[in-house]
């Protein structure tokens, strides 16, 4: 399994956040892969999810070690290393049409806040949950908010031969420290996708506070 560096969706996402090193858009961070080996399920599926979380670890050294040259032991040891254990993660297959629901705005107020006709809305009990994918792209904790159209165009770039055929599954989050601060407050998740018609896949990582 090997992530791939540069890709078409990568320049046009690049208008949402044209400053930052990661590929994101509102606070979904987005991974894709390819594999020569045959796909095979939730298994290769989780090969997505090793491959990612390795090259997460090989940056986070790898900034270790700078700021070990850079500075001194002192500044390098704060740095902690991401842990996780991938077989502790639990997933269930999620529907392509149910995931990439995509509400309507309803009003704007005088503050700019956003009602939307969606059945989910955030309160006190699912704050540090898992968010709709949805919510992760228009309502990011900080910075511009996304529209519908947004959304749409993301997804098309993305999967530009449709979505209808996608394996996706929703994973827990109780097995890495990344999801640590979404679970604070905002939400955590984390996604995998295979589009069988180009035979790649997306990991989609979540995981923001205030």
């Amino acid at each position: 399994m090997q992530e791939i560096k540069t890709d078409p969706f990568f320049d046009f996402i690049r208008q949402y956040d044209p400053n930052s090193e990661y590929h994101s858009v509102g606070e979904v961070m987005y991974h894709l892969l390819s594999d020569e080996m045959p796909y095979e399920g939730m298994k290769s599926h989780r090969q997505a999810l090793l491959a990612v979380f390795d090259s997460l670890l090989t940056e986070e050294l790898e900034n270790k070690e700078k700021a070990k040259n850079m500075f001194d032991d002192s500044v390098a040891d704060q740095l902690t290393p991401l842990v996780y254990d991938i077989y502790q993660a639990q997933a269930a297959p999620l529907d392509p049409q149910a995931f990439f629901y995509c509400p309507n705005i309803v009003k704007i107020d005088y503050y700019g806040n956003v009602d939307y006709d969606a059945d989910w809305t955030p309160n006190d009990e699912n704050f540090g949950t898992t968010v709709p994918y949805w919510y992760a792209i228009m309502e990011p904790v900080f910075g511009k908010r996304n529209k519908p159209e947004d959304f749409k165009k993301v997804n098309e770039a993305l999967f530009p031969n449709g979505t209808d055929a996608l394996d996706i599954y929703e994973w827990t989050t109780d097995w890495s420290d990344y999801f640590d601060a979404g679970h604070e407050w905002y939400g955590s998740c984390c996604w995998s996708l295979y589009d069988r018609s180009l035979n790649r896949y997306v990991v989609m990582l979540v995981s923001a506070t205030d």
